[in-house]
């Protein structure tokens, strides 16, 4: 009897919410997922006969670290290797140790699972790639030295204090994670407390939770210089401004979340930092962004400002995308989130709008009664007040001083 091969698709052994259990690939070869989620490759065969048949079980490799391609070649040998009367896994081979790459890979995709934001994983990707790490990513995980890290943060250490710390940081928890694994052994590298701090000068203290804002005074010259493009980066961004939204909310929008007759965007809990329902009313000019956008949609639910990968599938902007076209327009000191800064300065400074419905516009949750009342309905048709005058403010020309009554 000829047995089955190939039986699993590389879009099935993705998916994040894959229940635990096997899943026969044929000949031999399973797929194994945990109920936390991690996947592991092994080949299962019986040995023996009779009542001396036994089931047994050769480990291949975690998942992704070892593609499902590598798996069944793998797989190939174990069964050449049982024809010819051999264990399926020579037991004196020893066991490849991966990449830091691959470490790197497999740690995000474990880690990330708790991770709302996309826009976390790309900036993980991305400070682990080869934007900083490309000496040592090749390299096998437990081959890396502290030399090796400190030629990757030297360069950096002084002149991108943020962007090195937490760069060092990342490195630590990758080869903390590959010791976990069995994959290195002895003092991580990256560690700092009682091991880099002796050979990196003092970092600089941070500050936290603030991001470069570009003056509310000269943002409607900036939207201005925005509209002339017909990019979807500079609609995207345009966009943000007019709602005051955060970048992953506006890029993760999907047209079920939109409702045009009542110009009103509802964003699920799902998506949003405080995890409660938030609704943006929606001004002329934010619809005059969206409806074009609407009538060329692909799909009724798809992403608002899509972008297609290589592979040619649809998925959101990419989070950069923002950030790259305020670096084209050469104000790439401020970033997109900065732009909700702008406006609740411009709204305490120029408006008599009471405090809490800016606040409340920002979807911020400050812990008073008052202000959290204003998050329901019952601030809507203020909310929407306090969004029209902030349309008009962007779309006015020259200096404006006059300070606007809610």
């Amino acid at each position: 009897m000829v047995r089955s091969l190939n039986l699993l698709a590389e879009t099935t052994i993705r998916k994040k919410d894959l229940k635990a259990g096997r899943y026969s690939d044929g000949g031999g070869l399973y797929l194994r997922v945990k109920k936390e989620g991690t996947k592991s490759w092994a080949f299962i065969h019986f040995k023996g006969s009779g009542a001396d048949r036994a089931w047994k079980e050769a480990g291949l490799g975690s998942y992704p670290s070892v593609s499902l391609k590598d798996a069944r070649i793998a797989a190939t040998d174990c069964r050449d290797r049982l024809r010819r009367g051999l264990e399926p896994i020579d037991p004196e081979a020893k066991a490849e140790v991966p990449t830091f790459a691959e470490c790197a890979a497999d740690f995000i995709a474990e880690v990330g699972k708790s991770w709302s934001n996309p826009k976390h994983k790309a900036q993980w990707e991305m400070t682990l790639g080869e934007a900083y790490c490309k000496p040592i990513l090749k390299k096998p995980v437990d081959k890396v030295t502290t030399a090796d890290v400190l030629e990757i943060l030297k360069p950096v250490w002084q002149k991108k204090p943020e962007t090195a710390q937490r760069l060092r940081g990342r490195i630590e928890r990758v080869l903390d994670f590959a010791k976990a694994s069995g994959h290195r052994s002895g003092e991580n590298p990256a560690l700092w407390r009682g091991h880099l701090q002796h050979l990196l000068a003092k970092g600089q203290k941070l500050s936290r939770g603030h991001h470069s804002a570009m003056a509310y005074g000269d943002v409607p010259a900036f939207a201005k210089r925005l509209r002339a493009s017909e990019a979807l980066s500079a609609k995207a961004l345009d966009f943000l401004i007019l709602t005051a939204a955060r970048s992953g909310e506006v890029l993760g929008m999907k047209w079920p979340e939109l409702d045009l007759a009542e110009k009103l965007w509802t964003v699920p809990a799902a998506r949003m930092k405080a995890r409660k329902v938030h609704r943006v009313p929606l001004t002329d000019a934010a619809m005059t962004i969206l409806m074009p956008l609407y009538e060329a949609r692909l799909s009724d639910d798809g992403y608002v400002f899509p972008s297609e990968d290589r592979r040619g599938n649809l998925g959101p902007l990419s989070v950069m995308a923002m950030t790259m076209q305020m670096r084209r327009m050469e104000v790439g000191q401020y970033t997109p989130h900065g732009f909700r800064s702008a406006f609740r300065d411009w709204a305490g400074d120029n408006t008599s709008f009471p405090r809490e419905v800016a606040e409340a516009a920002l979807a911020h949750k400050t812990g008073d009664a008052v202000e959290n009342a204003y998050r329901r309905s019952d601030a809507l048709e203020k909310r929407r007040k306090l969004m029209a005058a902030w349309s008009n403010y962007l779309g006015a020309t020259g200096k404006i001083n006059l300070r606007i009554v809610a």
